[in-house]
């Protein structure tokens, strides 16, 4: 118990560092597109990794999905993925980029507190938590792609990569045995937490 608690304790001395890290790279996230010059596709891989808000909401159900266990993973996964490009191609219908900050900031700050807590929900609340998540980032960034002009093409990158990253946090966490590693997911969770907090008072700055 004393070596878990003292695990939790220095885990959470980087948390400083780790945010200030993250939340400098919120701050070029109105630049969300990059040309990789390799087509459509890999740019929409990219858009993933450049875009902070929806890699961490990404990571953070994938450490909430894990700690369910295997079948919270696989349904997540694709209920997560599913609704992400279902979302995309009603964003592609629209006629210019639409940007909601404040919405795609606090989704993510919730489901970093709900892996902290470490406290057991019900398999439809976490499945429809990635279906609401899911639709609203998805819409967003098939707006995204129809103001780069990537289409479906580029959207359909977005989601293979919300696929894998998912798979691999949620698999890597039902992997975990040892008891201290709860422990790391959890502050794993409050990390992501307190970004989105730095993130909300970043946005509301700019405002």
């Amino acid at each position: 118990m004393k070596k878990t608690l003292a695990f939790e304790l220095r885990a959470l001395g980087f948390l400083p560092a780790l945010s200030f890290f993250l939340f400098a790279m919120a701050a070029p996230a109105d630049a969300h597109l990059v040309n990789t010059g390799l087509g459509p596709f890999y740019d929409g891989v990219a858009h993933l990794f450049i875009s902070p808000e929806d890699l961490l909401a990404v990571l953070a159900f994938g450490l909430l999905a894990g700690l369910g266990g295997p079948r919270y993973g696989r349904l997540v996964l694709f209920s997560l993925t599913g609704t992400w490009i279902a979302g995309g191609l009603a964003g592609l219908a629209q006629t210019k980029e639409i940007a909601l900050q404040f919405a795609v900031i606090i989704p993510f700050f919730v489901i970093g507190v709900l892996v902290a807590l470490d406290r057991k929900l019900s398999i439809g609340m976490v499945v429809g938590f990635a279906v609401a998540l899911g639709l609203l980032h998805g819409f967003l960034n098939g707006t995204a792609m129809v103001a780069a002009k990537l289409g479906g093409i580029g959207l359909l990158g977005i989601g293979s990569a919300v696929f894998v990253v998912t798979a691999l946090v949620a698999a890597f966490v039902v992997w975990l045995q040892p008891a201290w590693t709860r422990v790391a997911v959890r502050v794993a969770g409050s990390w992501i937490a307190a970004v989105g907090m730095l993130m909300v008072g970043w946005a509301a700055k700019g405002k």
